[in-house]
């Protein structure tokens, strides 16, 4: 089959691997350069971890998915994947059973990933950096760590291009998706012909969708602060795992320095939704609102270890502020991205969004938003809004 993909972020390109292994022909296009760095997947770090609360399904999807980026390092020749462990910090204020720590271990344990618990003594003293909330547990995750993901982008782009079925068009702007074609219409006036496409632009997407499908996205922005750990802590940061919760009411999280990366820090409460995109310098009062979180959290924190900040966006879906796989119809499927979220998934997303292309039905992976596509073909959207279909492929 012709595959043509729209976008090379991590899900477009890992697509375009998924399609070209299993002998489709791919042609990937991208309004910037392949991989580019204005792609919201292009950063330094993403965490991959399983532990979701009160999540079985989603826990064991994301194990999986930790799986599937061991076994990418071997297939792209590349190494991305630091395993350095994941920390989830439970909350002292809830008596949720979902947020026990026995519980929390339970479902790791199901879904066949080891993990131990840390109680507020085990927390300082394996982590002096930080400081915890007062009476803190925490779930430690083994079978987790940092993608370095500007290296995983070049590594699937370098893969790409020396694959004879595929063809990289950087710098190639999709402005439209014929459904009935299927194809491509491109800002020179090309129309590129497929058996298939796929739109994968990231905060972009709402642009290349109808009305009714792109009302469905919300779009976000989020702060992050890049930081130099002073010399005396080198050594502490350097035994630290991601961090996805801190447990505090911020919703703040952390990636350690890892590869010769910066510490990256942010919240929660550092998100916002916007209308437009606009550009990624962090507004002061930002910047200067995570300096304020993590002066609490880390001893010793201050304004100057920053040398950087940026903002992002991604698109969550307006209903459960998830990911959306949505089927325009003739062939054609899009795909709206949900933060880090979707780049640790974006294996299973990828293999799932393959076989869809190219008819198969795919194996449920366990992660909803990408086991339940959203009908958005004209016929659908003509009779009533567009709805969730099971299984469509």
């Amino acid at each position: 089959m012709r595959i043509a993909i729209v976008g090379s972020g991590v899900v477009g390109l890992l697509t375009a691997v998924s399609c070209a292994s299993a002998g489709h022909q791919v042609s990937l296009f991208e309004q910037a350069d392949i991989p580019s760095s204005a792609a919201t997947s292009h950063d330094r770090h993403r965490v991959v971890r399983g532990l979701h609360l009160g999540d079985q399904a989603k826990t064991t999807a994301a194990v999986l998915a930790h799986h599937k980026w061991v076994a990418l390092q071997h297939l792209l020749s590349a190494r991305f994947y630091e395993r350095v462990g994941a920390l989830t910090v439970l909350p002292t204020d809830t008596v949720l059973p979902t947020e026990d720590p026995v519980q929390a271990r339970r479902m790791l344990a199901d879904a066949g990933s080891r993990s131990r618990l840390l109680g507020p003594d085990d927390l300082a003293a394996h982590y002096p950096q930080i400081r915890f909330p007062a009476g803190a547990s925490a779930v430690l995750e083994f079978q987790a760590g940092v993608l370095l993901a500007d290296r995983v982008l070049a590594a699937c782009a370098a893969w790409l291009r020396l694959y004879s079925h595929t063809e990289l068009h950087p710098r190639r702007r999709a402005v439209g998706i014929d459904v009935d074609g299927p194809a491509v219409r491109l800002a020179d006036g090309d129309v590129v012909r497929a058996d298939a496409v796929l739109i994968a632009v990231g905060p972009w997407t709402r642009g290349l969708l109808s009305p009714e499908l792109a009302d469905q996205l919300v779009l976000h922005r989020q702060s992050v602060l890049y930081c130099e750990v002073p010399s005396e802590q080198v050594a502490a940061w350097g035994d630290t795992p991601a961090i996805a919760s801190l447990g505090v009411r911020s919703g703040a999280w952390l990636v350690p320095p890892v590869a010769d990366t910066p510490l990256k820090l942010s919240a929660a409460s550092a998100c916002r939704t916007v209308a437009e995109l606009e550009d990624t310098a962090t507004p002061l009062r930002w910047r200067d609102h995570l300096v304020e979180v993590f002066s609490e959290l880390l001893p010793g924190f201050r304004g100057d270890w920053l040398f950087g900040a940026r903002d992002c966006y991604y698109l969550a879906r307006a209903a459960g502020g998830d990911a959306m796989v949505a089927a325009l119809g003739g062939s054609v499927l899009s795909f709206a991205a949900c933060g880090g979220g979707s780049f640790k998934f974006a294996p299973l997303i990828a293999e799932s969004l393959a076989q869809r292309l190219t008819g198969a039905v795919p194996a449920p992976t366990g992660f909803d938003p990408v086991d339940t596509v959203v009908d958005a073909s004209p016929a659908a959207i003509g009779r009533r809004p567009a709805g969730l279909v099971k299984g469509l492929s």
